[in-house]
């Protein structure tokens, strides 16, 4: 995939989000670090305090309530607010091309939020965890896909 010279590339998972901004071309990208974003997340059996709860049942019907994944619920506002600040920043003018690369998971909540300013800036998508890689490596990954 091409970088195009100025693009936004947007770099996340579930709670860590990178900013870049191509300073070179589109044959020889030069991806800046513009801002870094990153929440504190624990495991999700360090956030629970207690077992699920358990209902009086009849039948054959279990008793058992499901419990909350308060992990991925956290993950999945990050997400949010992830595609809130691209708006924001859409709306702001601060870039015309936006390329984003997260995990499916997070891409795929990303999506769910992002407004429609930010869908007609976007250019491309990479599904994968590129958040802990050095940025040559994020720069030659991105321009294979």
């Amino acid at each position: 995939m091409r970088i195009d010279h100025d693009a936004m590339v947007l770099v996340a998972d579930g709670r860590k989000l990178l900013f870049f901004r191509n300073k070179g071309d589109g044959d020889y990208p030069n991806l800046e670090a513009e801002a870094v974003q990153q929440q504190d997340n624990p495991s999700h059996l360090d956030q629970a305090s207690d077992r699920a709860g358990q209902s009086s049942s009849t039948g054959t019907q279990s008793g058992t309530m499901g419990e909350n994944d308060f992990h991925e619920q956290a993950e999945q506002r990050f997400a949010a607010q992830a595609a809130d600040l691209l708006k924001r920043r859409a709306f702001a003018n601060d870039y015309e091309k936006l390329i984003i690369v997260a995990p499916p998971t997070a891409l795929g909540e990303m999506r769910k939020h992002l407004h429609k300013e930010v869908q007609a800036r976007l250019v491309g998508e990479i599904a994968k965890d590129l958040t802990n890689h050095p940025v040559p490596e994020i720069e030659k990954l991105i321009a294979a896909s």
